[in-house]
């Protein structure tokens, strides 16, 4: 893995596989909306975009 960005809460890391890992300041991962937000902030992903219903007409 290989350090990214150091902030004040938190350190960026990328792994081997392209994704990223965010480490608080007290040694322990982030995970859920929480990383979710950081990563948002830090435009290292892009925010999903709801796909649009179509409507099907049924014929009986």
């Amino acid at each position: 893995m290989a350090k990214k960005k150091d902030a004040k809460e938190y350190t960026l890391i990328k792994k081997r596989s392209g994704r990223y890992a965010v480490k608080g300041k007290d040694g322990k991962y982030i995970n859920g909306d929480a990383k979710t937000e950081i990563l948002l902030k830090e435009k290292k992903i892009k925010k999903p975009v709801a796909k649009k219903k179509t409507k099907e007409k049924t014929e009986e």
